[in-house]
């Protein structure tokens, strides 16, 4: 059976045993043509190299391949069938599976959910997901806990588990863009061995890489790409590393690395002595005048702890001297330059231009008195551009729309622009190409050359040989060999680091210490419940010392009946700012369904009549939620914009309707509503039951994943196939329809149609979430804790009723309890060191 959106056309390629086939494949973005003509077929069984520098094309093509980008012109092929039209969800169908360069794991979401959200649910049918999930990690060498947060894991750890997602697909295209890139050398044995496995059975790997050496491990064929077009394609076996290079940077390199220092006596530069740090024990090593000092040793063994020591970041005792003076932390963060091997979490701001991330840390360097010459800024940027061949569409354009080796050379220009005393480089050349790497080799070599210390980690051997003139290799935070001169080569590298009696094994598969029952709860989203639940209690009990009135059953009922409108209201208020957006237009929606109902629940008025306008508040939620969601998603609203403008629009509505309060509500509606069973409201108990409910989708169902992932990474989300812009309209909805309920709560309370009542619900359910322990930054958050935020707010109100207290006490708690809300959340996602 056909593919859907496939036309059943056969062609000769399947006869060829290929996949995959593109023919003309041409893409412009506006006026830049990022591929021109492209043509190239993947066969069946094949590891199939994709060559080229930064920007040259490689990652569009590969979002081309899978259905993130439509073609410009051309033609994809697939089993011998043409594709109308490519799309990630048609792409997941025909078995094309992709890991990218920078994975997309959720932040927000546990390892398992990670698994679940990005993979058909037909994978975990049949026995539990616990150990379906555990044998895909398995797989790749990952031993880890599932209930463990994206943000928790290492670089390498996120790369090994979408190559995990990936493998589980058992794909019959697998793209895999740069997938060693943080990965030590047992892992990417690993890796090999997978991809051998799968192209026996058939699948067709693309694999895009920098690293030549890589390229003779694995691949059969190599195509390679320059400027959007292809400029060859050959048997791995049947063409030098030199032909290679000429075709991807177009021009012929005498040498990969500048030459080194000459060794002798020189005067010392950087100097460190007995550095003890977490993960450090008794460091010390020293570097010459013109020298570059290489960290080597097994993955997970100190090298990035004594880097980020190195830059200021962290603090450690010992002795560290800088051109003969000694630096504590504080000297040391203003000396040093720092560039981190994750570029997106620390080397870039992801909303500044590339000018601004690149002088950002230099701007005392264009400034005189103070003020920014913006002539001097602009010039600097260009000549280190120049000398990094950076390749940008303009300084102002956005840092993200740079390829991810121009954005590596943009941490570099930072770093060089702010003229250092000390550069410290952790993994200089991960993702970048072959030309590039050169020119940053050249660059290292050059500051070196000038008296500024170069302190550089690599897991690449080889790189360390060519570029480094004194290598240290560590093990479990020790320096167990220092090499020098002709001793610094790839074999002596390898083999002090593997020899070594401290050998401590790499990060891949270590679990975080103490990861179980306390630290796995405090890192949950519903840690901020407990402490919620232990004020509540001792608030009641300190009230009533006060007043033994206050325990009453009369006064629980009416606090939990307060506290179920604002409760009602304060889940959809969840839902808002899980995606990651807000509603403040739930305050005067739910007073404008009041005065809607006023006019249809009413003493006298036919059961079909008080139908007719329960069905009303109804629809007019799901009309308000359905307005907000489009304009957020397609009228490009922000959702403080959008939700605003429908908070002035209906609030003017509702003083249309009434202009005073009127319409009685019927008063045996209100009874029904307000039904108790001892001193608990039934409506309250049903809140509860709906809460727990949501609670349950939002951690066990693909729609509770989806709705954390968009507010978690919304591009990352994007990536896996979730219907970002569904999931947004359909949380909108949603939200309204919970402010429906609430609505119906505060119709029986109020008793009357008043366009005044309902505004103050906006502020209240916001700040009920937040007691709760939901993130405002969205992805995290807890429909329980959001209940239990209602119930202080209203227990904190009454409670100054009781205690005789005016009505500013009512503002200055609920300022202290948001201070605390703030202070509970910030505790409670607090991470274990290291």
């Amino acid at each position: 059976m056909a593919a859907p959106n496939v036309a059943i056309k056969t062609t000769a390629s399947t006869a060829r045993g290929i996949t995959i086939e593109l023919n003309g494949i041409s893409k412009n973005f506006s006026a830049v043509k990022a591929l021109t003509d492209v043509s190239v077929a993947f066969e069946v069984g094949e590891v199939h190299a994709i060559l080229g520098e930064n920007g040259a094309g490689k990652s569009t093509l590969m979002n081309i391949i899978s259905g993130t980008f439509p073609p410009s012109a051309g033609e994809i092929i697939f089993e011998g069938r043409p594709v109308n039209r490519m799309t990630p969800d048609l792409a997941a169908s025909l078995g094309i599976a992709i890991c990218f360069q920078h994975p997309a794991i959720l932040g927000d979401l546990t390892v398992l959910e990670n698994l679940r959200v990005a993979l058909p649910s037909a994978l975990f049918e049949g026995r539990p997901a616990q150990v379906i999930a555990k044998e895909m990690l398995d797989l790749v060498g990952l031993d880890l806990p599932l209930g463990l947060r994206g943000d928790d894991l290492t670089v390498a750890q996120k790369h090994l588990l979408e190559i995990a997602k990936a493998l589980a697909l058992k794909p019959k295209v697998l793209i895999l863009d740069e997938p060693t890139a943080s990965l030590d050398q047992e892992s990417t044995d690993m890796l090999f061995d997978r991809v051998r496995e799968v192209t026996r059975s058939g699948t067709s790997v693309i694999y895009i890489t920098h690293r030549l050496a890589e390229l003779r491990q694995i691949a059969d064929r190599v195509t390679v790409l320059r400027d959007g077009c292809v400029r060859g394609a050959a048997r791995v076996r049947e063409i030098s590393d030199a032909d290679l290079v000429k075709m991807i940077i177009g021009r012929t390199l005498d040498a990969a690395f500048p030459p080194k220092d000459a060794i002798g006596a020189q005067t010392v530069a950087f100097s460190v002595e007995g550095l003890r740090a977490d993960g450090l024990h008794g460091v010390s090593f020293d570097v010459a005048r013109g020298q570059i000092l290489g960290i080597a040793g097994v993955a997970g063994n100190g090298q990035p702890e004594l880097m980020r020591v190195l830059a200021g970041l962290d603090p450690a005792e010992g002795h560290i001297r800088l051109q003969g003076g000694a630096l504590d932390q504080k000297t040391l963060l203003e000396a040093a330059a720092f560039m981190p091997s994750d570029r997106h979490l620390e080397g870039i701001a992801s909303g500044l231009t590339v000018r601004e991330n690149a002088t950002f840390s230099a701007l005392d360097k264009f400034a005189s008195a103070g003020i920014v010459s913006h002539r001097r800024e602009l010039e600097g940027v260009r000549s280190i551009f120049s000398e990094l061949a950076v390749k940008t569409p303009g300084l102002d354009a956005p840092i993200l729309s740079l390829s991810g080796g121009n954005q590596q050379k943009v941490v570099m220009a930072r770093a060089m622009l702010s003229q250092p005393g000390l550069i410290i480089a952790d993994e200089p050349t991960q993702g970048v190409d072959v030309g590039a790497r050169f020119e940053i080799y050249r660059i290292l070599r050059s500051v070196a050359a000038s008296g500024t210390p170069v302190v550089v980690n690599s897991s690449d051997a080889v790189e360390l040989e060519g570029l480094c003139d004194k290598v240290i290799v560590l093990s479990r935070g020790h320096v167990v060999a220092t090499l020098t001169g002709d001793d610094v080569t790839e074999e002596t590298i390898v083999a002090a680091a593997v020899q070594a009696d401290t050998h401590g094994g790499h990060v891949i598969s270590e679990k975080p210490s103490g990861f179980g029952g306390l630290r796995q709860f405090l890192q949950s989203d519903n840690a901020p419940a407990v402490p919620l639940a232990i004020v509540i209690a001792l608030l009641g009990l300190y009230v009533y010392g006060q007043n033994e009135n206050f325990l009453s059953a009369y006064n629980v009922y009416n606090i939990l009946l307060l506290a179920t409108a604002l409760g009602f209201i304060a889940l959809g208020q969840t839902i808002a700012l899980l995606m990651g957006g807000i509603d403040l237009s739930v305050g005067p929606l739910a007073g404008f369904l009041v005065v809607c109902a006023s006019f249809f629940v009413n003493d006298g008025q036919s059961a079909p009549m008080i139908i007719a306008g329960f069905a009303l508040m109804l629809s007019g939620a799901v009309a308000v939620g359905l307005v907000n969601g489009i304009l957020i998603r397609f009228g490009n609203f922000t959702p403080i914009a959008a939700t605003l403008s429908m908070y002035i629009a209906i609030q003017g509505c509702s003083f249309l309707l009434r202009d005073n309060p009127d319409g009685y509500i019927n008063t045996t509606v209100s009874e029904w509503i307000n039904w108790q069973w001892g001193p608990f409201p039934v409506a309250f108990l049903v809140l509860i039951t709906l809460a727990c409910f949501a609670e349950y989708c939002l951690r066990a169902t693909r729609v509770g994943w989806r709705l954390r992932a968009v507010g978690s990474n919304e591009a990352t989300a994007r990536r896996i196939g979730t219907p970002v812009n569904a999931t947004f309209v359909g949380g909108y909805i949603a939200c309204s329809l919970l402010t429906a309920l609430g609505a119906i709560m505060l119709m029986t309370q109020i008793g009357v149609g008043d366009p005044r009542q309902g505004v103050s619900y906006t502020l209240a359910s916001i700040t009920a979430v937040v007691l709760g322990g939901t993130s405002l930054a969205g992805g995290r958050g807890t429909f329980i804790g959001s209940v239990l935020g209602a119930i202080l707010l209203t227990e904190v109100l009454n409670a100054v009723t009781f205690l005789g207290l005016s009505q500013t006490y009512q503002y200055l708690f609920q300022g202290i309890l948001i201070v605390s809300a703030a202070l509970i959340y910030a505790l409670t996602r607090r991470r274990s060191p290291g």
